[in-house]
């Protein structure tokens, strides 16, 4: 099954290539390799009388969903402490660098986890520390303009969260083929959009969607929504990766792409607050 998520998008390749090392090679008289966790013999000297019996390597402890929440879990402890952190001690003037940098190599970070095929949960809890410093400078700046914005914030974000995990369980949205290529599309033109936007800014070009206008808040709506509705394509690939087997190791990855999606929601449901205060 496919997802925007780079991360949980490699779960299907991960499971196959941990399907294909299951199996030993061909046994003596030529019949099939046993899966790992069944080949009954170690491997035995090669004599001239025959062919060696197969080897039984290494097995690894499943992933299951319990790991995947005990990640999670860590990842957002880890991230908030940074982000506390942060609030408490880093001054005010110094916010716009901790934010930019946090951004920067929260990006940097991101994207070496993403397309790496290997589970890193150091690289993992980095992430979190680093995201942590910029969601702090940001949420900082933002409660400096408008008080109590930030736990509205986290309350809108966890309530979206647990609402979203609801319907999944009870099967009222699942991620089926059409689902999918609709959000990979959707969310592929909502990251093109962002950062066209972000570089005309730069120039000093403003295209109204980040400016608290009608359409600024139009564009949050949409942002929030596709974010919540990503959470079912998570799922539905951690269910997956637990179906297949997956090593114990890729709960990280799975709790990574959960977090990511999180801050994601976060952001932009702190953004449509701050535009529906307004200057009151």
């Amino acid at each position: 099954m496919k997802t925007s998520n780079p991360v949980l998008s490699r779960f299907g390749q991960a499971a196959e290539r941990e399907r294909a090392a299951g199996y030993a090679q061909p046994g003596p008289y030529g019949q099939p390799g046993y899966p790992q966790q069944y080949q009954p013999y170690p491997q035995q000297p090669q004599y001239a009388a025959g062919p060696a019996y197969p080897v039984t390597p290494v097995t690894e402890t499943p992933m299951t969903l319990d790991d995947v929440v005990v990640k999670t879990v860590t990842m957002l402890a880890i991230l908030g402490g940074a982000a506390a952190a942060t609030w408490v001690l880093v001054p005010d003037q110094l916010l716009g660098a901790a934010w930019l940098g946090g951004a920067v190599v929260g990006l940097v970070l991101g994207l070496i986890i993403s397309f790496s095929r290997m589970a890193n949960p150091a690289l993992v809890v980095a992430y979190s520390i680093i995201e942590g410093v910029f969601v702090g400078a940001v949420s900082k700046t933002f409660e400096s303009f408008y008080d109590g914005i930030v736990l509205q914030a986290v309350v809108a974000t966890f309530g979206v969260f647990f609402v979203m995990t609801m319907l999944y369980k009870a099967r009222v949205i699942r991620a089926t083929p059409k689902f999918t290529k609709i959000m990979v599309a959707i969310m592929g033109g909502l990251f093109a959009t962002m950062m066209i936007n972000l570089v005309l800014s730069l120039f000093g070009v403003n295209t109204h969607l980040r400016d608290g206008s009608g359409l600024a808040i139009v564009f949050s709506l949409v942002c929030i929504v596709v974010a919540s509705l990503s959470f079912v394509l998570n799922f539905a690939n951690i269910e997956e990766g637990v179906r297949m087997g997956l090593p114990q190791r890729y709960a990280w990855t799975a709790a990574f792409g959960i977090v990511v999606g999180l801050v994601w929601l976060y952001l932009e449901v702190l953004r449509l607050l701050s535009y529906l205060q307004g200057d009151d």
